[in-house]
């Protein structure tokens, strides 16, 4: 048996990170009181863009109050502060959501200079699954290529998603977050919840 296993709270522990993609913020925050209320401790970790960008959909500062209120837990936001997250077994799991086109590229290169890929970094390097809920406005085009190959990935599990609005933007594709809290539990069991295209 692992250690994140023998231990109670990180095996009902998930760190879940929001990105850029600020029009699913809404749909999102829901999920996040959703696996709450099913007794998941939710550690938030928020994209430098989400971190610090004012948007007609909100404030960054509005954004981190209301995680704090939901989960009781300050925002992490720096590489320092989520590192320890897989060697120090704090987190069974890794959520991305909204998973973003450019955070989606950056996995699949391999590159962990954000806080989100590095927590990915760190909660893959003991072999934990990371759910990524796509929204992005390219992801039948120019992000197509970085989806596809974490679709090839081992511990990497996807919340079902689909076109958007397919006459208005063909190419944006958007996860149905109302999945979010089965898929992770299915990718807690090495199952992709299906079907994964809507």
């Amino acid at each position: 048996m692992m250690k994140w296993e023998q231990d109670r709270d990180a095996s009902r522990t998930v760190a879940f990170a929001l990105c850029g993609s600020f029009c699913s913020f809404s749909a999102v925050l829901p999920q996040v009181e959703e696996l709450c209320r099913r007794g998941w401790d939710v550690l938030p970790i928020l994209s430098v863009s989400a971190a610090t960008q004012d948007t007609r959909f909100g404030t960054a500062g509005g954004l981190q109050k209301t995680l704090r209120e939901l989960t009781g837990h300050a925002p992490l936001t720096t590489l320092q502060e989520v590192e320890p997250l897989g060697p120090e077994h704090r987190a069974g799991a890794l959520v991305i959501a909204p998973a973003t086109g450019t955070t989606m590229a950056l996995l699949a290169a391999g590159i962990s200079s954000t806080p989100v890929t590095m927590a990915a970094k760190s909660l893959l390097r003991i072999g934990r699954p990371v759910v990524v809920a796509p929204s992005t406005n390219d992801g039948l085009s120019g992000s197509a290529p970085a989806l596809g190959a974490l679709l090839q990935r081992r511990h990497y599990y996807f919340v079902p998603f689909g076109q958007d609005d397919s006459y208005k933007k063909p190419c944006s594709l958007k996860s149905d977050f109302a999945q979010l809290p089965d898929t992770l539990e299915s990718a807690l069991r090495g199952v992709q919840i299906q079907p994964l295209l809507l």
